[in-house]
């Protein structure tokens, strides 16, 4: 494996599988299996989940609602998400914990840096729920934050496409897709990755971005293994 430690990006549209809405049991298993096999290599795995399935904070506030209020929300979303993932990650045997940004105590523990150290340390993959327990900042940028938190060799944000386009590839069939990216290169033309904050958070502290497809099986394995599966975006 090239990479020792990872933090694994989900959005939360890839848990809902076919569906419309909500957690799909069959995709819970299916990337729970992903990760499995990238567990069983030995390789150090952080998660955190976005919760675009069941609610999106910025899709909240543009609807008129008070943009902290449905930021909240938009966490509190993301611990079902990733109690669901647990579930699915212990039940295929891998050893699992939730740690979240805002404290429920009877849900799950609340995170510090070095609980989240010494679960990984021990062997278990840890998701971060809750984003960063703060309102105006997305999933993504948690995830950034996070994996410079625990020290981990690249962020691997997984997507419903192959890497990152010059323009949308679900919409325009003559998109062009990049191997390799700058981070200076994904803000100047505004290529859709992810938030500024998140991609400038990167930049600042040199952590490789990883950009691939989900739902091809074994991408994570071989993503894992520095294979070249979608985008890469370093310096």
């Amino acid at each position: 494996m090239q990479y020792q430690r990872i933090l694994l990006k989900l959005s939360g549209e890839a848990l809902m599988g076919d569906g419309a809405y909500g957690i799909s049991p069959a995709m819970i298993q299916f990337v729970a299996q992903e990760i499995k096999t990238v567990h069983q290599q030995g390789v150090q795995l952080g998660l955190v989940i976005g919760a675009g399935n069941i609610f999106r904070g910025v899709a909240g506030a543009a609807g008129g609602m008070n943009r902290a209020v449905a930021d909240n929300m938009g966490m509190l979303a993301t611990v079902l998400n990733a109690l669901a993932m647990q579930d699915g990650l212990e039940r295929s045997g891998v050893p699992c914990r939730v740690l979240s940004a805002i404290a429920m105590q009877n849900v799950c523990e609340s995170y510090t840096r070095a609980a989240a150290l010494e679960h990984l340390e021990q062997g278990r993959v840890v998701i971060f729920a809750a984003g960063t327990g703060n309102p105006y900042f997305t999933t993504d940028t948690g995830g950034v934050l996070r994996a410079l938190e625990i020290g981990a060799d690249v962020m691997m944000k997984a997507t419903r496409v192959d890497g990152v386009y010059d323009r949308d590839p679900e919409k325009d069939k003559n998109a062009v897709r990049f191997d390799r990216l700058t981070y200076t290169k994904v803000l100047q033309d505004q290529l859709r990755v992810m938030d500024a904050a998140g991609i400038s958070l990167a930049r600042d502290n040199n952590l490789p971005v990883l950009v691939f497809n989900m739902k091809k099986e074994g991408n994570i394995a071989r993503a894992a293994a520095g294979e070249q599966v979608g985008t890469l975006i370093m310096a």
